[in-house]
């Protein structure tokens, strides 16, 4: 990635949940953060007050809709707003971890898409643009009227696996069958072989089958996906691996949700390592979990941000 340059009139402003990422962006687009006051009155409703001018500005939101997502969600709207009244150029949503991508079909008779309506909310607050990293669904971004850039940590995972685990005698493994895609991208990436994991559940009520498609045997086992949540499928994955010979695993996932007991699993797991991105601020378990460690798209993302501000190619990013 080349270093960031010239920035024209671009200024960028950080909502709430995760100011070490936005501060880590800023480092290096070598940008101060636009001062603003995003708080919240006595009954929890948001106020976003921006004490710059942003008058023809091309400005940069970085705002992930983690948890809680609901609160994260209505800063990033929020600012957008105040940002069109205030007559900004441009306003770039950048969101590191775009949240509701799960909910991105309808799973069952009435269920909503709420990826759709959460991407028609952005829309609409006045977003010109948004920027975001391993989207869980590549169609979400067709979801959005605006320009949308997904970019990939693929190039961030793949230099941290080659300086820590090295490519000889790796396997990267798929947890299931739906992130086959992901995995065979890494693996090609590595020059590595793949193997998948495959669930199965016989009859109601009796645990899950893992069957293993491929010789993962005295193998360097990488697991990758791109949200690790509970954590139960990477740590039964991993188990079924070592079950089947392999000589070690470690993870990799884009987004660390880990909600409710997923970090003392992931603690408790046959895992040698689970390593995460920082597109999610890191709460006082994870950063003490002495199995998780965290890796920036810091300069992934500012990069991205500084090809968008003098309009080159992003997607020449991941060439």
């Amino acid at each position: 990635m080349s270093n960031a340059g010239d920035v024209r009139g671009m200024k960028l402003l950080a909502g709430n949940s995760n100011k070490e990422l936005a501060d880590a962006i800023g480092q290096y687009l070598k940008l101060p953060m636009t001062k603003a006051d995003v708080r919240r009155f006595a009954d929890m409703e948001v106020f976003v007050e921006i004490k710059e001018n942003v008058r023809g500005e091309d400005m940069f939101v970085i705002q992930s809709t983690s948890f809680p997502a609901n609160d994260n969600l209505m800063e990033l709207l929020i600012i957008i707003d105040a940002l069109k009244r205030a007559s900004a150029r441009r306003i770039t949503a950048v969101i590191p971890y775009f949240g509701y991508a799960r909910q991105d079909r309808k799973v069952g008779p009435r269920t909503p898409i709420s990826a759709k309506l959460v991407a028609n909310l952005i829309t609409e607050a006045g977003a010109d643009r948004v920027l975001t990293v391993d989207l869980h669904a590549g169609q979400i971004q067709g979801f959005f009227d605006i320009p949308t850039d997904n970019l990939y940590a693929a190039p961030v995972i793949v230099k941290d696996i080659l300086d820590y685990l090295g490519n000889d005698n790796l396997m990267v493994v798929s947890p299931d069958v739906g992130g086959v895609v992901r995995a065979r991208a890494l693996a090609k990436r590595l020059g590595a072989n793949l193997a998948i994991v495959d669930k199965r559940r016989e009859r109601a009520g009796e645990s899950e089958v893992m069957n293993i498609i491929g010789d993962v045997e005295g193998r360097s086992c990488v697991l990758v996906d791109d949200i690790v949540d509970s954590g139960g499928t990477i740590c039964n994955a991993a188990e079924a691996l070592l079950k089947n010979g392999a000589k070690d695993v470690c993870a990799y996932a884009t987004h660390g949700v880990l909600s409710g007991g997923a970090v003392a699993r992931i603690q408790a797991s046959k895992l040698k390592s689970m390593v995460v991105t920082d597109s999610i601020a890191a709460t006082q378990d994870v950063a003490k979990c002495p199995n998780i460690r965290r890796i920036s798209i810091a300069p992934l993302i500012g990069e991205a941000m500084r090809r968008i501000n003098s309009d080159e190619s992003v997607s020449s990013l991941f060439d």
